[in-house]
């Protein structure tokens, strides 16, 4: 995570006004609402700590573009949604750096790619370039596991899905990006590479299901994790074109609450979510190029960033685990809600 990050650019203020009509063909997906029995089944049987744990380790080391940590963790994404059953589309390119020329790597995994929608899950698995060891806990190695865990714990349910419809009108992709960090100084040519190459190219590819279109417009909404993983994470609501699953993603959080679905600390819960107007706050992150080409960004970034942010204690040491969890249950719940998963299938029942 760039350290340049908080500024208003003319660019994003004039996106932000014309986005509803760049993007204003894309279908508003219904959110159900679950039940109370259908909130503790998708929360609690689908929460594991240690398994989480496990996809998380392999993550924490340093993985700066074009470096043999950078190409170890490649390896391990691809490997393991591709044990998932996901389909694997790699986006290779070099780009130049203020060190020379790089090789860049970004991981497409696509749950079923006959779908003609996709809820795009995005995170960033690259770790920023320091003189000390910095293995970006938060930023993003957690994040990035939570996409995996996410996709494990939802295989079976993914799979039932799938199995009730010949082609799901809408199917989840996530994107682990390449690059986001700057290796100097946080500019327009010295960040978000993966992003900003892989936003291009999908606006110059067609969507095979309907040449009219390009592959961003396939996009209905692109939600970006980034700075999870502490104690002191806050999410804002920042673009009116997904106020509606901000707000589905708080009332998902008080209803998991309320039925104590979720796990306090010392008779303490810090929500995650506020009762807020959407409101812009002018952060620069991966988000940016897709978001300049209408595509509804919901933006889950710890606003303001957490107190490890860009430090050498941005560590396995200084993650806390309970509040890891009750994300991932609030977002677990969340997906389900937009694919309109059947949670109650018998078969997928863990307890």
């Amino acid at each position: 995570m760039p350290g340049m990050k908080w500024f208003w650019t003319f660019s994003v203020l004039l996106t932000c006004w014309i986005l509803p009509f760049l993007h204003a063909t894309v279908k508003k997906r219904s959110l159900p609402v679950f039940s109370r029995n259908i909130l503790k089944i998708i929360s609690e049987e689908y929460s594991n700590r240690e398994q989480f744990r496990e996809i998380l380790t392999p993550l924490l080391v340093e993985r700066v573009p074009d470096t043999p940590g950078n190409t170890q963790v490649q390896r391990f994404i691809e490997e393991r949604m591709t044990n998932l059953g996901w389909t694997i589309t790699k986006d290779r390119f070099v780009d130049t750096t203020p060190y020379g020329v790089k090789h860049f790597t970004n991981i497409i995994a696509t749950y079923n790619p006959n779908s003609p929608n996709r809820l795009a899950l995005v995170c960033h698995f690259d770790s920023k370039q320091e003189n000390y060891k910095f293995v970006g806990a938060t930023d993003s190695a957690v994040p990035c596991a939570m996409l995996i865990d996410l996709a494990t714990n939802l295989e079976c349910l993914l799979a039932k899905s799938s199995a009730n419809a010949n082609v799901p009108d809408t199917t989840i992709e996530m994107i682990f990006l390449d690059g986001e960090e700057a290796f100097q100084r946080w500019s327009d040519t010295d960040s978000i590479y993966g992003a900003r190459h892989l936003a291009q190219k999908w606006k110059l590819t067609p969507d095979p299901h309907d040449p009219s279109k390009n592959m961003l417009q396939t996009i209905t909404d692109f939600v970006l994790l980034d700075l999870i993983g502490t104690s002191d994470v806050q999410f804002k609501n920042m673009f009116k074109e997904t106020n509606r699953l901000y707000q589905h993603l708080y009332k998902i959080e008080n209803k998991l609450l309320k039925y104590n679905n979720l796990v306090k600390t010392n008779g303490q819960y810090r929500p995650y979510f506020m009762n807020e107007a959407p409101r812009s706050h002018g952060i620069q992150d991966d988000h940016i190029p897709f978001l300049h080409e209408g595509v509804n960004i919901l933006h889950l970034i710890s606003v303001p960033f957490p107190s490890v942010w860009h430090r050498e204690t941005d560590d396995l040491q200084h993650l806390n685990f309970t509040a890891i969890d009750n994300f991932n249950r609030i977002f677990r719940v969340f997906v389900s809600s937009y694919l309109h998963l059947e949670a109650d299938q018998n078969s997928c029942r863990r307890k």
